[in-house]
């Protein structure tokens, strides 16, 4: 599961990408992406340190993408904000390690499955961009809401 802390950085990059070039303030990222403003404010500091973003302080400060958003996947900043997206270790391209209770990869049972999961997940994260998003109508909303 996408964890809270990765929605509301996804959130606030949409926006930031809906209004590329421009600088948006935390407390209006806050209000755009729903997000609590302390919260996002860790989460945008993290964020300039891994590149994503640039801050620039003072009056007239603020957020501003540190790419085209067209340049940043979502797979990019969910593997920033949340680690590997791999289900489990033993089959992470970027963090790989023998899960604990693993008597044997080559034989464990559950990995064929858990690496295809891997890669149609890598594969459409990978492939979508701040960009699609913020140019997207939406998604189909399933469970009748």
């Amino acid at each position: 599961m996408l964890s809270q802390k990765a929605r509301y950085a996804l959130r606030a990059l949409v926006e930031l990408a809906r209004v590329e070039g421009e600088q948006v303030t935390s407390g209006e990222l806050a209000v755009r992406a729903d997000a609590p403003r302390k919260f996002l404010e860790a989460i945008l500091l993290e964020l300039a340190r891994n590149r994503i973003v640039v801050s620039r302080r003072g009056k007239f400060g603020g957020y501003t993408l540190a790419r085209p958003p067209l340049e940043i996947s979502f797979a990019e900043v969910i593997r920033v904000i949340d680690g590997p997206l791999a289900l489990a270790p033993c089959v992470s391209r970027l963090s790989f390690r023998k899960c604990e209770d693993c008597p044997d990869l080559a034989t464990c049972a559950l990995r064929e499955a858990l690496l295809r999961a891997r890669d149609a997940t890598s594969g459409v994260l990978e492939g979508y961009s701040l960009a699609d998003a913020a140019n997207s109508g939406g998604a189909e909303v399933f469970g009748g809401l």
